[in-house]
């Protein structure tokens, strides 16, 4: 994995945006992925201003028992910039990754994937950097409009921006808030959407995202606890 640490450490703002850019035209939304028999659920907490802690649980699938986990902590090689957020995550991210033994079929990130106004959110950007099929899994819209989602559990509407869908608002439950499901790359929406809700169980969040943000936000040892027999 590339030492992003460094090679950001002088980044611009407008030279990220420029990165982005440039990087979009590399995003494959078709599918292109492996027999998918693990999955893996990536988040990121700030431990204060300077130190970002990634987690990552890899499960089995479909039946979603937790089989590893990583966590990293590493210096945040970036300032705050809105639509900028994965130049703060990447870096800790891969680091992360380098620790499993297991390689996960398919990554389900806290955050966007093409639903981004560069179309390069998070889940996009790490699936560029390691090859690795990805969605976004956001719980709140960055951009683009949608109309009303129906009540059903596993019922969406169209996310779109410019004429363009570049996602879609799923209910995963009756009565819950929406997520906002977007391809990361080497995936489509139809089958990112598929995948999404094989990993839910009984709550809004899929197991990918409530997994690995237990441990990323460090809320109680319940997860970690759970996880150090693995």
């Amino acid at each position: 994995m590339p030492d992003l640490t460094r090679e950001w450490a002088d980044l611009t703002p407008r030279e990220a945006i420029a990165m982005q850019q440039a990087l979009a035209s590399q995003v494959s939304t078709t599918d292109d992925l492996p027999i998918v028999k693990t999955v893996a659920g990536i988040d990121v907490g700030f431990e204060n201003k300077e130190t970002a802690r990634a987690a990552i649980v890899v499960l089995s699938f479909p039946e979603l028992t937790p089989l590893e986990y990583a966590i990293a902590r590493l210096p945040t090689p970036f300032p705050y910039v809105p639509g900028l957020l994965s130049f703060r995550e990447c870096p800790v991210i891969l680091k992360a990754l380098d620790q499993l033994k297991i390689q996960p079929d398919l990554l389900l990130c806290d955050g966007m994937g093409i639903a981004h106004p560069r179309r390069l959110g998070i889940a996009t950007h790490i699936g560029l950097l390691t090859g690795m099929p990805s969605i976004g899994v956001g719980k709140s819209r960055l951009t683009g409009r949608h109309g009303d989602v129906p009540e059903g559990k596993g019922e969406w509407t169209p996310l779109m921006d410019r004429g363009e869908e570049i996602g879609a608002v799923l209910r995963t439950r009756e009565g819950v808030k929406p997520l906002f499901i977007s391809p990361g790359h080497r995936i489509s929406l139809p089958t990112a959407l598929e995948y999404v809700m094989a990993c839910v169980t009984k709550y809004r969040l899929p197991e990918t995202t409530r997994w690995a943000d237990g441990v990323a936000s460090g809320r109680g040892q319940q997860w970690l606890k759970a996880l150090e027999s693995l």
